[in-house]
């Protein structure tokens, strides 16, 4: 399947809007996996094991990884997650941006080297920087349009003519030029309700990956009823390490199961559209 239909498949079968965000940091780790040269990799294990039948996917942010010499660890758990629990997509965060021959090795990168199955992708640099990752259809080009840190208003939140913001510019490139393969999807953070409103009303049922409603603070609830499609899908609400952490001794697995069970069970209280629902087209 492609990435969007794994992804939709996912929504329904896990019941589960929730992403649970990879980000792996040996400092707050057990203390029975300190000084494993395997820690990051039966870390993340152990969070996938436990959590793979309440998610619509897992998000690896690749410079956790990299930052300590850990690539290896994860082109192993993104084929652990594909071989053991299949069916469950992979986004590799990588936020790559950048043109032509490089551009092209980046695609190379998340979708031959570590196999994902979707990148998050800066398109600051227009199509041309986007299309090598378009050039593979089955997999998912998700990208940057309004995200969730303080900072983003800087330029996200500009006036670039009559009005239009350039997230909402972005969003409406993506929506109606760049996503011909239907295979596109957008970051919004949760911690912009009201934007993530707009963006649905702009791009109708294009999937939205929404950081934010963890340990950033993201009120579940407004992002939920702001992003929700009329079938109540259409978000990857992701949920790093308020879920990773949730627990800092042998059982730390089991407490990442609650934790993500409890917020997937508050994110479903709120899927169900008010009506009349917004028109999806």
């Amino acid at each position: 399947m492609t990435f969007i239909e794994s992804l939709a498949a996912a929504w329904q079968n896990n019941d589960s809007l929730l992403c649970v965000g990879l980000d792996p940091d040996p400092a707050r780790f057990p203390p029975h996996l300190a000084g494993r040269a395997d820690a990051i990799f039966e870390f993340c294990r152990s969070i996938v094991d436990a959590t793979a039948d309440l998610v619509c996917c897992f998000k690896p942010q690749i410079a956790y990884f990299a930052a300590h010499r850990a690539e290896d660890a994860l082109e192993a758990l993104i084929a652990h997650i594909h071989d053991r629990h299949p069916g469950i997509p992979v986004i590799l965060d990588a936020k790559r941006g950048d043109i032509g021959s490089t551009a092209e090795q980046y695609a190379l990168e998340a979708f031959e080297r570590f196999r994902a199955d979707a990148v998050t992708v800066n398109p600051y640099m227009g199509r041309d920087s986007v299309e090598p990752y378009l050039a593979y259809p089955e997999k998912g080009v998700i990208l940057l349009c309004r995200t969730s840190n303080p900072g983003g208003s800087d330029l996200q939140f500009l006036d670039v003519g009559g009005g239009e913001k350039l997230f909402e510019r972005v969003a409406r490139l993506v929506a109606d030029e760049w996503n011909r393969t239907g295979q596109c999807a957008l970051v919004v953070g949760a911690t912009y309700p009201a934007e993530i409103a707009r963006v649905r009303e702009l791009t109708g049922i294009m999937p939205l990956l929404v950081p934010g409603i963890g340990a950033q603070g993201g009120d579940i609830e407004a992002t939920v009823k702001a992003g929700r499609t009329l079938g109540g899908t259409g978000l990857m609400l992701n949920s790093s390490r308020a879920i990773l952490y949730a627990g800092a001794g042998e059982d730390f697995a089991s407490a990442a199961r609650k934790a993500a069970e409890e917020t997937r069970a508050t994110i479903n209280r709120y899927r169900a559209p008010a009506w009349p629902a917004r028109r999806e087209s």
